[in-house]
């Protein structure tokens, strides 16, 4: 791989991993109001000032981020993919009394702690965004091999979440951040939406309504709605958020996306100036750590030896 390709890879890995924390702290003053709600009160929600249900503090980031760098310090702690320790340190996040946790993440974080089970019984109730908001660090982790990332998107998610549209959801959102990545275009990223409605009619988003709830399917349909419709990271963002319901997780999804298909240089400086500053650099530090240990730059590595 070309130097100027692997740079611009660890920059929209950077994005990525950005992209979720910026769309989780924009997100989270707007989480379970509704479009009228939000216009009456900031007339269009485009800062990042803190706020809403969880009366967080400006740039303060929820479970969507701090489950993706648990999920990421477990893998870089062993090297490898290792999702005992992933679960070790689920664990240990929620015994940390988090701010916010849902409650079928909690449900399956029980499961393990008590029961020593690595994967959720199958439920019909289980199709929520809890694992899809933590797919930024396995799509790095796993660049460059398709099969690895199916593998490693499932049974993170089954931690907590086992469903087929959850399943399917991971999957999808990990191979469209992988692409974003590697620079397609969106032609390239609609045609994965489109395998994913051949293979799931429900999330079709072509008349979206303006759904934005926890339900897997109104993330994601929301989601590619503004993802397609806007034409930079901030509109995207800023739409998704405004749609209220779940709007940390569904900031969270698309700022994933749209920061690893726009670049860093894409976030507004006043987000970023907001955000954080431990959350900041772990994601940013997490970021080149998990892509070093990717495939496709092992590959190259190997190849170049």
């Amino acid at each position: 791989m070309a130097a100027a390709q692997t740079a611009d890879l660890f920059a929209r890995a950077r994005g990525a991993m950005l992209g979720l924390a910026v769309g989780d702290a924009l997100g989270a003053t707007t989480e379970f109001m509704n479009p009228a709600e939000i216009r009456a009160a900031f007339g269009v929600h485009r800062k990042i000032v803190g706020g809403g249900w969880l009366h967080l503090r400006p740039g303060q980031v929820t479970d969507d981020t701090e489950m993706s760098l648990a999920l990421a310090s477990a893998v870089l702690a062993a090297g490898r993919w290792d999702l005992s320790g992933i679960a070790d340190a689920f664990v240990t996040w929620m015994r940390g009394k988090p701010i916010d946790i849902g409650a079928t993440v909690r449900k399956g974080i029980r499961n393990y702690m008590f029961n020593g089970q690595l994967e959720a019984p199958l439920n019909e109730w289980d199709a929520g965004n809890g694992a899809v908001m933590r797919m930024a660090p396995v799509a790095l982790l796993t660049c460059g091999d398709d099969a690895e990332l199916c593998r490693c998107a499932i049974e993170q998610a089954r931690l907590t979440h086992n469903h087929p549209l959850s399943d399917a959801a991971c999957i999808t959102i990990g191979r469209m951040v992988q692409m974003a990545m590697a620079g397609a275009d969106r032609v390239a990223l609609h045609e994965q939406t489109r395998l994913l409605v051949a293979q799931h009619g429900n999330f079709q988003f072509n008349r979206y309504r303006g759904e934005a709830s926890g339900y897997v399917v109104d993330t994601l349909r929301t989601v590619f709605h503004y993802f397609f419709t806007t034409g930079s990271f901030e509109e995207c963002l800023v739409g998704v958020v405004n749609q209220g319901g779940d709007a940390d997780t569904t900031g969270a999804i698309a700022g994933m996306l749209a920061g690893a298909y726009y670049g860093p240089e894409s976030i507004p400086a006043s987000w970023l100036k907001k955000l954080n500053n431990d959350v900041q650099q772990q994601v940013e530090q997490t970021a080149a750590a998990l892509l070093r240990l990717a495939p496709v730059l092992v590959c190259a590595q190997t190849k170049g030896d």
